[in-house]
Protein backbone atom coordinates (compact mmCIF):
# COMPACT_ATOMS: atom_id res chain seq x y z
CA UNK A 1 0.00 0.00 0.00
CA UNK A 2 1.14 3.61 -0.86
CA UNK A 3 1.89 5.69 1.97
CA UNK A 4 0.28 8.85 0.91
CA UNK A 5 -0.61 10.30 4.09
CA UNK A 6 2.04 10.96 7.22
CA UNK A 7 -0.40 11.19 10.25
CA UNK A 8 -4.14 10.42 10.28
CA UNK A 9 -6.22 10.82 13.83
CA UNK A 10 -9.31 9.43 14.96
CA UNK A 11 -11.86 11.08 17.42
CA UNK A 12 -13.87 13.31 18.16
CA UNK A 13 -13.10 17.01 17.36
CA UNK A 14 -15.60 19.79 18.78
CA UNK A 15 -16.13 23.54 19.64
CA UNK A 16 -14.15 25.08 22.16
CA UNK A 17 -14.78 27.93 24.26
CA UNK A 18 -12.15 28.66 26.35
CA UNK A 19 -12.21 31.13 29.75
CA UNK A 20 -10.29 34.38 29.34
CA UNK A 21 -10.04 35.58 32.86
CA UNK A 22 -10.66 32.83 35.54
CA UNK A 23 -13.75 33.72 37.29
CA UNK A 24 -15.32 35.76 34.70
CA UNK A 25 -18.20 35.15 31.83
CA UNK A 26 -15.68 36.17 29.12
CA UNK A 27 -15.19 32.92 26.82
CA UNK A 28 -12.73 32.74 23.43
CA UNK A 29 -14.41 30.96 20.66
CA UNK A 30 -11.89 28.12 19.07
CA UNK A 31 -12.00 24.31 18.37
CA UNK A 32 -10.70 21.17 20.44
CA UNK A 33 -10.64 18.03 20.26
CA UNK A 34 -7.32 16.07 21.37
CA UNK A 35 -6.29 14.01 18.32
CA UNK A 36 -7.63 17.19 15.86
CA UNK A 37 -5.42 19.10 17.67
CA UNK A 38 -2.62 16.51 17.15
CA UNK A 39 -3.98 16.44 13.33
CA UNK A 40 -3.42 19.71 12.80
CA UNK A 41 -0.25 19.83 15.02
CA UNK A 42 0.89 17.86 12.79
CA UNK A 43 0.19 19.51 9.41
CA UNK A 44 1.90 22.42 10.54
CA UNK A 45 4.69 20.86 11.30
CA UNK A 46 5.08 19.54 7.80
CA UNK A 47 3.60 16.17 7.63
CA UNK A 48 0.49 15.08 4.76
CA UNK A 49 -2.41 15.12 7.53
CA UNK A 50 -5.76 13.86 7.59
CA UNK A 51 -8.80 13.35 10.28
CA UNK A 52 -11.13 10.64 10.94
CA UNK A 53 -13.99 11.63 12.62
CA UNK A 54 -17.91 12.53 12.24
CA UNK A 55 -19.12 15.70 12.90
CA UNK A 56 -23.41 17.17 12.62
CA UNK A 57 -24.72 18.78 9.76
CA UNK A 58 -24.26 21.63 11.41
CA UNK A 59 -23.36 25.48 11.68
CA UNK A 60 -20.01 23.98 13.85
CA UNK A 61 -19.45 20.93 11.59
CA UNK A 62 -19.37 23.11 9.01
CA UNK A 63 -16.67 25.40 10.84
CA UNK A 64 -14.68 22.44 11.48
CA UNK A 65 -14.38 21.35 8.21
CA UNK A 66 -13.50 24.59 7.30
CA UNK A 67 -10.71 24.77 9.87
CA UNK A 68 -9.36 21.56 8.60
CA UNK A 69 -9.34 22.69 5.02
CA UNK A 70 -7.16 26.00 6.03
CA UNK A 71 -5.04 24.55 7.73
CA UNK A 72 -4.43 21.55 5.07
CA UNK A 73 -5.89 18.22 6.73
CA UNK A 74 -7.23 15.92 4.56
CA UNK A 75 -11.08 15.33 4.85
CA UNK A 76 -11.85 12.69 2.86
CA UNK A 77 -12.93 10.12 5.44
CA UNK A 78 -14.98 12.95 8.05
CA UNK A 79 -18.94 12.37 8.16
CA UNK A 80 -21.47 15.00 7.95
CA UNK A 81 -24.12 13.57 10.32
CA UNK A 82 -27.92 14.80 9.43
CA UNK A 83 -29.76 13.89 12.77
CA UNK A 84 -26.35 13.84 15.58
CA UNK A 85 -24.58 17.90 16.60
CA UNK A 86 -21.32 18.57 17.04
CA UNK A 87 -20.21 18.56 20.50
CA UNK A 88 -19.22 21.59 22.24
CA UNK A 89 -16.68 22.03 25.43
CA UNK A 90 -16.32 24.83 27.57
CA UNK A 91 -12.37 25.27 29.22
CA UNK A 92 -12.44 27.28 32.95
CA UNK A 93 -9.15 27.97 34.95
CA UNK A 94 -8.78 28.28 38.47
CA UNK A 95 -5.96 27.60 40.93
CA UNK A 96 -6.21 23.73 40.18
CA UNK A 97 -5.31 24.63 36.72
CA UNK A 98 -7.61 24.49 33.72
CA UNK A 99 -11.41 22.50 33.84
CA UNK A 100 -13.01 20.75 30.77
CA UNK A 101 -17.26 20.79 30.92
CA UNK A 102 -18.58 18.76 27.82
CA UNK A 103 -21.45 18.73 25.80
CA UNK A 104 -21.06 16.01 23.95
CA UNK A 105 -23.80 13.17 24.81
CA UNK A 106 -25.06 12.22 21.51
CA UNK A 107 -22.41 13.81 19.35
CA UNK A 108 -22.35 12.55 15.74
CA UNK A 109 -19.00 11.15 17.00
CA UNK A 110 -20.45 9.38 19.37
CA UNK A 111 -22.41 7.04 17.38
CA UNK A 112 -19.72 5.74 14.71
CA UNK A 113 -19.18 1.91 14.44
CA UNK A 114 -16.80 -0.05 13.10
CA UNK A 115 -19.05 -0.80 10.24
CA UNK A 116 -18.86 3.65 9.41
CA UNK A 117 -14.94 2.49 9.05
CA UNK A 118 -15.46 0.22 5.66
CA UNK A 119 -14.55 2.01 2.51
CA UNK A 120 -12.61 5.88 2.60
CA UNK A 121 -11.89 5.58 6.62
CA UNK A 122 -10.49 2.33 6.00
CA UNK A 123 -8.33 3.09 2.97
CA UNK A 124 -7.34 6.22 4.84
CA UNK A 125 -5.83 4.30 7.65
CA UNK A 126 -4.29 1.59 4.71
CA UNK A 127 -2.81 4.99 3.23
CA UNK A 128 -1.88 6.42 6.70
CA UNK A 129 1.91 5.95 7.77
CA UNK A 130 0.97 6.36 11.26
CA UNK A 131 -2.64 6.14 12.83
CA UNK A 132 -3.27 8.31 16.18
CA UNK A 133 -5.73 7.58 18.91
CA UNK A 134 -6.32 8.13 22.42
CA UNK A 135 -8.37 7.74 25.64
CA UNK A 136 -11.17 9.97 24.46
CA UNK A 137 -11.70 8.42 21.24
CA UNK A 138 -12.34 5.44 23.24
CA UNK A 139 -14.29 6.93 26.13
CA UNK A 140 -16.98 8.78 24.31
CA UNK A 141 -19.35 5.88 23.35
CA UNK A 142 -18.82 2.27 23.72
CA UNK A 143 -19.56 2.20 19.81
CA UNK A 144 -16.34 4.43 19.60
CA UNK A 145 -14.56 1.92 21.79
CA UNK A 146 -15.43 -0.78 19.22
CA UNK A 147 -14.46 1.36 16.41
CA UNK A 148 -11.16 2.67 18.03
CA UNK A 149 -10.02 -1.02 18.12
CA UNK A 150 -10.99 -2.02 14.97
CA UNK A 151 -9.13 1.04 13.62
CA UNK A 152 -6.10 -0.02 15.51
CA UNK A 153 -6.08 -3.85 14.20
CA UNK A 154 -7.13 -2.67 10.45
CA UNK A 155 -3.79 -0.04 10.98
CA UNK A 156 -1.61 -2.97 12.25
CA UNK A 157 -3.12 -5.31 9.25
CA UNK A 158 -1.90 -2.58 6.09
CA UNK A 159 1.80 -1.79 8.13
CA UNK A 160 0.14 1.17 9.96
CA UNK A 161 2.24 2.48 13.03
CA UNK A 162 -0.43 2.87 15.82
CA UNK A 163 0.15 5.63 18.66
CA UNK A 164 -2.29 5.74 21.42
CA UNK A 165 -2.63 8.47 23.75
CA UNK A 166 -3.96 8.15 27.83
CA UNK A 167 -5.64 11.24 28.01
CA UNK A 168 -7.69 9.98 30.98
CA UNK A 169 -11.31 11.67 31.25
CA UNK A 170 -13.31 10.36 34.41
CA UNK A 171 -16.03 12.86 33.12
CA UNK A 172 -16.29 10.51 30.21
CA UNK A 173 -16.66 7.09 31.56
CA UNK A 174 -15.70 5.03 34.69
CA UNK A 175 -12.25 4.33 35.93
CA UNK A 176 -12.47 0.42 35.92
CA UNK A 177 -14.00 0.82 32.68
CA UNK A 178 -10.71 3.20 31.50
CA UNK A 179 -8.28 0.58 32.41
CA UNK A 180 -9.45 -2.23 31.02
CA UNK A 181 -9.73 -0.36 27.71
CA UNK A 182 -6.80 1.67 28.09
CA UNK A 183 -4.52 -1.40 28.92
CA UNK A 184 -6.14 -2.88 25.68
CA UNK A 185 -5.25 -0.30 23.46
CA UNK A 186 -1.41 0.18 24.71
CA UNK A 187 -1.26 -3.60 24.25
CA UNK A 188 -2.04 -2.62 20.20
CA UNK A 189 -0.36 0.10 19.66
CA UNK A 190 3.44 0.77 18.67
CA UNK A 191 4.08 4.27 20.13
CA UNK A 192 2.45 5.04 23.28
CA UNK A 193 2.07 8.88 24.55
CA UNK A 194 0.72 9.11 28.28
CA UNK A 195 1.03 12.03 30.67
CA UNK A 196 2.16 11.56 34.50
CA UNK A 197 -1.49 12.90 35.91
CA UNK A 198 -3.30 10.23 33.56
CA UNK A 199 -0.99 7.30 34.82
CA UNK A 200 -0.73 7.77 38.67
CA UNK A 201 -4.71 7.46 38.29
CA UNK A 202 -4.56 4.66 35.79
CA UNK A 203 -2.27 2.91 37.52
CA UNK A 204 -3.04 3.83 41.24
CA UNK A 205 0.47 4.99 41.45
CA UNK A 206 0.38 7.61 44.31
CA UNK A 207 2.55 5.62 47.04
CA UNK A 208 5.35 6.07 44.93
CA UNK A 209 8.44 8.83 44.96
CA UNK A 210 8.04 11.67 42.84
CA UNK A 211 11.09 10.96 41.58
CA UNK A 212 10.32 6.97 40.72
CA UNK A 213 6.74 7.03 39.08
CA UNK A 214 8.13 8.01 35.52
CA UNK A 215 9.98 4.76 35.55
CA UNK A 216 7.25 3.17 36.99
CA UNK A 217 4.93 4.63 34.09
CA UNK A 218 7.53 3.54 31.53
CA UNK A 219 7.28 -0.08 33.10
CA UNK A 220 3.69 -0.16 32.61
CA UNK A 221 3.28 0.51 29.00
CA UNK A 222 5.90 -2.13 28.51
CA UNK A 223 4.20 -4.40 30.24
CA UNK A 224 1.16 -3.84 28.25
CA UNK A 225 2.89 -4.47 24.73
CA UNK A 226 4.21 -0.91 23.70
CA UNK A 227 7.93 -1.30 22.25
CA UNK A 228 7.85 2.69 22.66
CA UNK A 229 7.06 4.90 25.75
CA UNK A 230 7.02 8.50 25.58
CA UNK A 231 5.94 10.10 28.69
CA UNK A 232 4.69 13.84 28.91
CA UNK A 233 6.35 15.14 31.90
CA UNK A 234 4.52 18.92 31.41
CA UNK A 235 6.70 21.43 32.73
CA UNK A 236 9.70 19.23 33.78
CA UNK A 237 9.97 17.55 30.09
CA UNK A 238 9.94 13.91 28.66
CA UNK A 239 11.23 10.38 29.76
CA UNK A 240 11.37 8.38 26.48
CA UNK A 241 11.53 4.51 26.96
CA UNK A 242 12.86 2.13 23.92
CA UNK A 243 13.02 -1.80 23.73
CA UNK A 244 11.69 -4.36 25.66
CA UNK A 245 13.43 -6.63 28.49
CA UNK A 246 17.31 -6.22 27.79
CA UNK A 247 17.22 -4.00 25.23
CA UNK A 248 15.68 -1.17 26.81
CA UNK A 249 17.13 1.92 26.91
CA UNK A 250 15.73 5.71 28.19
CA UNK A 251 16.93 9.51 28.05
CA UNK A 252 15.00 12.17 29.41
CA UNK A 253 14.76 15.45 28.01
CA UNK A 254 14.26 18.89 30.27
CA UNK A 255 11.82 21.14 30.22
CA UNK A 256 11.63 24.57 28.72
CA UNK A 257 11.15 27.74 31.11
CA UNK A 258 8.62 29.51 29.69
CA UNK A 259 5.37 31.95 30.94
CA UNK A 260 2.49 29.81 30.71
CA UNK A 261 -0.84 31.28 29.84
CA UNK A 262 -2.78 28.22 29.19
CA UNK A 263 -2.23 24.41 28.93
CA UNK A 264 -5.12 23.32 26.66
CA UNK A 265 -4.03 21.09 24.19
CA UNK A 266 -0.03 21.25 24.98
CA UNK A 267 -0.21 17.64 25.07
CA UNK A 268 -1.76 17.19 21.77
CA UNK A 269 0.73 19.86 20.52
CA UNK A 270 3.51 17.29 21.50
CA UNK A 271 1.60 14.27 20.16
CA UNK A 272 1.41 15.81 16.57
CA UNK A 273 5.03 17.29 16.41
CA UNK A 274 6.36 14.10 17.48
CA UNK A 275 4.74 12.16 14.87
CA UNK A 276 5.21 14.54 12.01
CA UNK A 277 8.76 13.83 13.36
CA UNK A 278 8.65 10.02 13.33
CA UNK A 279 6.76 9.65 9.88
CA UNK A 280 9.68 11.66 8.35
CA UNK A 281 11.80 9.25 9.90
CA UNK A 282 13.52 11.02 12.56
CA UNK A 283 14.54 9.14 15.84
CA UNK A 284 12.31 9.29 18.74
CA UNK A 285 14.69 11.05 20.72
CA UNK A 286 14.87 13.72 18.26
CA UNK A 287 11.77 13.80 17.59
CA UNK A 288 10.56 14.32 21.29
CA UNK A 289 13.19 17.02 21.24
CA UNK A 290 11.22 18.84 18.59
CA UNK A 291 7.83 18.19 19.88
CA UNK A 292 8.73 19.01 23.84
CA UNK A 293 9.70 22.87 22.39
CA UNK A 294 6.47 22.90 20.14
CA UNK A 295 4.47 22.22 23.35
CA UNK A 296 6.39 24.92 25.05
CA UNK A 297 5.39 27.14 22.49
CA UNK A 298 1.79 26.73 22.43
CA UNK A 299 1.57 26.99 25.91
CA UNK A 300 2.19 30.89 26.03
CA UNK A 301 -1.05 31.14 23.90
CA UNK A 302 -5.05 30.54 24.60
CA UNK A 303 -6.75 27.88 23.45
CA UNK A 304 -5.48 24.54 22.04
CA UNK A 305 -5.34 25.64 18.33
CA UNK A 306 -4.57 28.86 17.68
CA UNK A 307 -0.96 28.88 19.63
CA UNK A 308 -0.12 25.56 17.75
CA UNK A 309 3.76 26.36 16.22
CA UNK A 310 5.24 26.37 12.48
CA UNK A 311 8.72 24.71 11.87
CA UNK A 312 10.68 28.22 11.87
CA UNK A 313 8.98 28.65 15.94
CA UNK A 314 10.41 25.46 17.25
CA UNK A 315 13.71 25.77 15.05
CA UNK A 316 14.08 28.89 16.95
CA UNK A 317 13.06 28.01 20.20
CA UNK A 318 15.97 24.29 19.95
Amino acid sequence: MNKSIDVAALGEAMLEFNQTHPGQPQYLQGFGGDTSNAAIAAARAGAKSAYLTRVGADTFGRALLDLWAGEDVDTRAVTSDNTHPTGIYFVTHGPQGHEFSYLRAGSAASVMTPQWLDGTVAETIAQARVLHLSGISLAISPSACDTSFAAMRLAKAAGTLVSFDSNLRLKLWPLDRARACIAQAVALCDVFLPSLDDMVTLCDLGHLSVQALPDAVADWGHAQGAPIVVLKLGADGVLISQGLGADNRRERIPGHKVQLVDATGAGDCFCGNLLAQLAKGVDVVQAARYANAAAAIAVQGFGAVAPLPRPAQVEAML
